[in-house]
C-alpha cells in the first residue's frame, strides 16, 4: 500500500486511486483545476457503490450536487498516483455533506481538501425529498458516528 493511501485509510472508510490522464493537464503540465470536480465525483461514486452494492442504475442516484468547496495544496501532475478520501461528515432530513482528501500515492502529499453538499432529489418531481431510512442505516454501518439531524 503506498504511503497516500495509507494515510487516507486512517480516516476516511472509502478510499479510491485515480488515474492522472494526459487530457486532465492544462498548458501548465499540471491537472486543471476544473478536472478536480471529477476527482472528487469519483470519490463520490466510489462511496456510492460501497455503500449500495457495486452496480448501482443510474435511476438509482437519486440525489443531486448542490455545494462544492475545493482548497488546492499542491499541483497534481502526469504520472503521478492519486488517491480520494471520501467521508460523509453531516447527514440532515434532505441532505448530506461530505469532506474529501486527495493525496500523492509514493509521498503521500497533500493535494486538495474539498467538501460538498447533496441533495436528496425526486426528478419526476423535481423537488427535494426526505432521506431514506435504509439509507440512514448504511451511512450507520459504513461510516458509525455521523452527525445526524434526524
Amino acid at each position: 500500500m503506498q504511503k497516500g493511501e495509507k494515510i487516507l485509510r486512517e480516516r476516511f472508510p472509502v478510499v479510491t486511486s485515480v488515474q492522472v490522464r494526459f487530457r486532465d493537464l492544462d498548458a501548465m503540465g499540471h491537472v486543471n483545476n476544473a478536472v478536480y470536480l471529477t476527482y472528487l465525483e469519483m470519490g463520490r461514486m466510489a462511496y456510492y457503490t460501497t455503500l449500495m452494492g457495486p452496480q448501482p442504475e443510474p435511476r438509482d442516484f437519486n440525489f443531486i450536487l448542490a455545494r462544492v468547496e475545493i482548497d488546492f495544496r499542491s499541483p497534481i501532475h502526469l504520472g503521478e498516483e492519486v488517491y480520494v478520501g471520501v467521508r460523509l461528515t453531516r447527514v440532515g432530513r434532505r441532505s448530506f455533506h461530505f469532506a474529501y482528501e486527495l493525496r500523492e500515492g509514493a509521498t503521500g502529499r497533500l493535494l486538495a481538501e474539498a467538501t460538498s453538499v447533496q441533495v436528496m432529489y425526486d426528478y419526476e418531481k423535481k423537488t427535494p425529498i426526505d432521506i431514506p431510512p435504509d439509507f440512514h442505516a448504511r451511512i450507520k454501518a459504513l461510516e458509525g458516528g455521523v452527525t445526524s439531524d434526524k
